[in-house]
């Protein structure tokens, strides 16, 4: 029997699929602990019985909301990796800073979502600390930092999300830093681009 957000992915202008809209949009806004179920009924128009009646409790939702970024992220990966098999470290990279933050920039919410999932104080335990497990032992592998996915070591993983980490916080943290760096969107994008390939590419390619 499909999930309720496999059922949302199925119809995409079904109700199911306008509350895990609202749902994505608020707690990217304000994390789990900002938002109520009332919230996003008033974001979507219906009434609180109507949102539980097709999602159940808010944790329910919120667990569907990063269990659909998380498959999102995954899709990335996946494009990136078949558009740069067997190409050079540097080119993989540039690629991938490329996509990612054209990805990150065209869905704001996204990294603040992961942001707040990671970061936030009273933060929950959820399936999206396993699959980013998952995530960090594909890219060390397709980095080159490691040769087999179940035996990847600790400083691979931590350059990986140091990777990562600068993409999303140059996202998450636009409304702060474009300002201070006086620019419009579209070159403060092509500057976060332009300043992780500046950093990250040498760091990565070095020999040694």
């Amino acid at each position: 029997m499909p999930t309720a957000l496999e059922k949302a992915r199925q119809a995409p202008d079904s109700m199911k699929a306008r509350i895990l809209s609202a749902a994505r949009k608020l707690f990217g806004e304000y994390g789990f602990h900002g938002v109520t179920t009332r919230m996003i009924a008033k974001e979507v128009g219906i009434d609180i019985s109507t949102l539980h009646y097709h999602w159940g409790e808010k944790q329910e939702l919120y667990e569907a909301v990063l269990t659909d970024l998380s498959d999102e992220i995954r899709a990335k990966l996946v494009e990136i990796e078949a558009l740069v098999h067997g190409k050079p470290l540097a080119v993989r990279l540039q690629v991938a800073i490329d996509v990612m933050c054209d990805h990150l920039f065209g869905n704001p919410e996204s990294a603040n979502l992961m942001l707040f999932s990671y970061f936030s104080k009273n933060r929950l335990t959820s399936d999206i600390d396993v699959r980013l497990t998952r995530h960090l032992a594909n890219i060390a592998v397709a980095m080159g930092l490691a040769v087999d996915k179940s035996q990847v070591p600790p400083q691979a993983n931590a350059r990986v999300l140091a990777v990562w980490n600068s993409v999303i916080n140059f996202a998450a943290g636009e409304s702060f830093f474009r300002p201070l760096l006086r620019v419009d969107p579209q070159t403060y994008v092509q500057v976060v681009k332009e300043t992780l390939k500046f950093i990250l590419i040498p760091a990565f390619t070095q020999k040694g």
